[in-house]
């Protein structure tokens, strides 16, 4: 016991020598001290909660001033435990990060970035529609991952290099991004561990990458700051480029290399101040409330702290479209930015200047000849009139930039009075400056004259859904006799369960895919459906059957990329007849479909001819079985898919083979107006390991994948085959009902 008692005491005796250093760290006095990104405003405003007795209260100059005195010497003492050096920010080849606003991350599949038909990248309409809809985009966060990553080996540099037209063709698509006069970011994904080597560090391969193409940034997913490596690797190609973590610096000597970054702010009635933009007034914070119906806590503290707005709407697939009152106000505020964009990296930046209205806040930009303020609204009502005192200084003009108006304040003895109005949950802009005669300023003043003339109010604050379409499939010619190669699936009353395995999303509404009979896209399925008599493979399409529909049709994708990739002088390696075909893409699947005198199954035909009619887990029954499926690939390079018919306990109750754990199998597509993915079944072989990231596996027979669809270039992969199916012969009126 007494041995026991010693060796405690010294464990904890070296617990606390351990935590020291640690609390020597946090040691920094404030009474406002950080909360992630977000420095708290001054808790002197008093709202009320529930039957709580307190009024409401504004806070006093002495308390903002004493508030302001605490952080300002946070920031000062803070400066010195950084030990900061601000050199990155002066580089004039980092300077757009500076004015970069609005930047919306923007999938690869949107169909609004590329034209699968005409092969082109369709940039001008992509900008084009932004322009319409919220006013446009300083820069753009291209993506090409993750959720596709991982299907096979390819990884984050392959599938960059597999975008359509290759290197050069993102070349010219960065080119015309740059010719509208947007900046271009990527990503890179340091969890990527699990799929092929590239050969060198990351920091090295992407800084190469981007500068062959002529990117501008590159934003770190899951990132708590880009390391210094990523600078230093993009000097060492003599090419600038941004860095821009996804989350907050995993410590704040990382903002002297890192020019932006996203916020994940948490949102009160008080807005916060930017801890970075505090420590760094030239850092630009992309604020991100991806999966947000409603930006109004978002874009306030936007404008509150003179930083920029992450507009993103196509989340993995998955639109969430900003509504237009949201829009609108997005246009307001960034054309406000855009001009002021100077004032706004201030560093005697003012946040909270005392104001006379309850629930109205504002911060004050002060540059050499003018000064900027910005207002909210976070009441509910409109407040209008008196909002707040400035001292009086002869000769100046003040502007309502919001509204586009001259202001004429009342002088009240050393000060005068500045007026205007805020509508609820509005918005606000002033300019005091010397000289009101700039045409810049005149028709900035013009503009919002014209934008303000419709209030906020009267634009939709209703967020909708946006419906998806199933893409036909045409029926077969009836097959008169028994097809070889095939199993007849009898017809039946089905009860079709389906879940979609999407990693984000939750339950929301717009997730997954919209069947016929459903008013919109969800993730969880279930529907009673008559299935007609058909004809199924019993095993998925081989290489040795691929190679006589080649041999027939001599057929040559337009975008053969990656097309048969694994083919050598037109035939499959030695050995490989019975193994399914694949890097073959959708549209060179329903090509030999159509050759075959076949088509693709609906995603409930395969899994009706997977499950029969007992809802079980498996097509062998409800319980794993590792015989039943080929070994698991986990290595970095993918090995080639099992022979057909490998693994006979595999079977489903009407003897169809290879279902799952082999390769995944294409069935149907859904289209919306941004954004089209096929639903492909069955998993495979290839777990690449290391992050649950990579694109999930779908084995159980209730559960399955959504793959968007870009190019077939990019869209081929080591991974997916396909199986078809045959109308029968003997289909009655009754069944031709679905």
């Amino acid at each position: 016991m007494g041995k026991r008692i010693r060796d405690f005491g010294k464990n904890v005796a070296a617990i606390l020598i351990l935590l020291i250093p640690a609390a020597v760290i946090q040691a920094q006095d404030t009474a406002y001290p950080p909360v992630e990104e977000q420095i708290p405003g001054p808790t002197c405003t008093s709202v009320p909660q529930g039957d709580s007795p307190n009024k409401p209260k504004t806070c006093t100059r002495a308390e903002i001033d004493a508030w302001l005195e605490d952080i300002r010497h946070w920031r000062s003492e803070h400066y010195i435990r950084m030990g900061y050096d601000s050199a990155e920010y002066d580089r004039p080849d980092l300077k757009w990060t500076q004015s970069s606003f609005i930047q919306p991350q923007m999938m690869v599949h949107d169909r609004f970035f590329y034209n699968p038909e005409t092969r082109q990248y369709t940039v001008d309409r992509y900008l084009d529609d932004l322009i319409s809809r919220y006013g446009g985009i300083d820069s753009v966060l291209i993506w090409h991952t993750y959720p596709n990553l991982g299907v096979d080996s390819r990884n984050q540099y392959d599938l960059f290099r597999d975008l359509p037209g290759g290197m050069e063709g993102v070349r010219e698509m960065v080119r015309q991004f740059h010719k509208r006069g947007v900046r271009v970011l990527f990503p890179v994904m340091v969890w990527d561990q699990g799929t092929h080597k590239e050969g060198v560090p990351d920091p090295d391969a992407i800084a190469r990458q981007l500068a062959s193409v002529g990117a501008d940034g590159v934003n770190g997913d899951t990132q708590e700051g880009m390391p210094a490596s990523f600078r230093r690797a993009a000097d060492r190609v003599h090419y600038p480029i941004a860095l821009e973590p996804e989350v907050q610096l995993a410590a704040d000597e990382m903002l002297a290399y890192n020019n932006l970054s996203w916020g994940y702010w948490k949102y009160d009635f008080v807005p916060s101040v930017s801890r970075y933009k505090w420590l760094e007034s030239r850092h630009m914070v992309n604020i991100c409330d991806r999966w947000a119906r409603d930006h109004l806590d978002d874009l306030q503290e936007a404008l509150f702290n003179g930083v920029g707005f992450e507009s993103w709407e196509n989340i993995w697939g998955i639109w969430n479209q900003i509504t237009p009152r949201d829009a609108e106000t997005i246009r307001r505020i960034a054309t406000i930015e855009r001009a002021f964009s100077s004032l706004l990296i201030s560093p005697e930046w003012v946040p909270h200047i005392p104001t006379a209205h309850f629930g109205v806040f504002a911060s004050e930009f002060p540059g050499k000849q003018e000064v900027l303020w910005t207002a909210v609204n976070r009441n509910h009502y409109a407040v209008e009139g008196r909002q707040w005192l400035m001292p009086f200084t002869p000769g100046v003009r003040y502007f309502d930039l919001w509204n586009g108006t001259e202001l004429n304040p009342r002088r009240e003895g050393d000060q005068v009075v500045i007026e205007f109005n805020l509508e609820a949950d509005g918005y606000g802009a002033i300019l005091q400056t010397s000289d009101g005669t700039d045409a810049r300023l005149n028709e900035l003043l013009a503009r919002m004259k014209v934008l303000s003339g419709k209030p906020l109010s009267t634009f939709s604050r209703e967020w909708k859904t946006l419906p998806q379409r199933q893409v036909a499939i045409a029926s077969t010619a009836p097959a008169l006799t028994e097809p070889s190669g095939m199993i007849k699936i009898p017809a039946a009353d089905y009860t079709f369960e389906v879940t979609g395995i999407e990693i984000e999303g939750m339950n929301d509404e717009g997730v997954d895919v919209q069947y016929p009979w459903e008013p919109s896209a969800r993730r969880y399925h279930a529907h009673r459906i008559h299935i007609p008599t058909f004809w199924i493979d019993k095993y998925p399409v081989t290489n040795a059957e691929f190679k006589t529909f080649m041999d027939a049709k001599h057929y040559h994708p337009p975008d053969d990329h990656n097309f048969l990739k694994d083919w050598k002088n037109g035939t499959y390696p030695a050995g490989w007849a019975q193994k399914p075909v694949t890097w073959v893409s959708l549209e060179d699947a329903r090509a030999y479909a159509q050759w075959a005198g076949k088509r693709l199954p609906h995603e409930w035909e395969w899994q009706y001819a997977a499950q029969g009619l007992d809802s079980r887990v498996y097509p062998w029954g409800n319980d794993w079985a590792d015989d039943a499926v080929p070994t698991p690939d986990t290595g970095r390079e993918m090995a080639s898919a099992g022979d057909m018919g490998s693994h006979p306990k595999g079977a489903s109750p009407f003897g169809v083979m290879d279902l799952i754990g082999n390769v995944w199998q294409w069935t149907d597509e859904y289209v919306d107006e941004h954004t089209r993915a096929a639903i492909v079944r069955g998993g495979s072989h290839y777990q690449p390991r290391g992050s649950h990231w990579y694109f999930p596996q779908a084995y159980k027979l209730l559960e399955h994948s959504k793959y968007l669809l870009m190019a077939p270039s990019l869209d081929r992969s080591g991974a997916i085959g396909f199986r078809c199916v045959k109308d029968a012969a003997e289909r009655s009126s009754s069944e031709l009902k679905n």
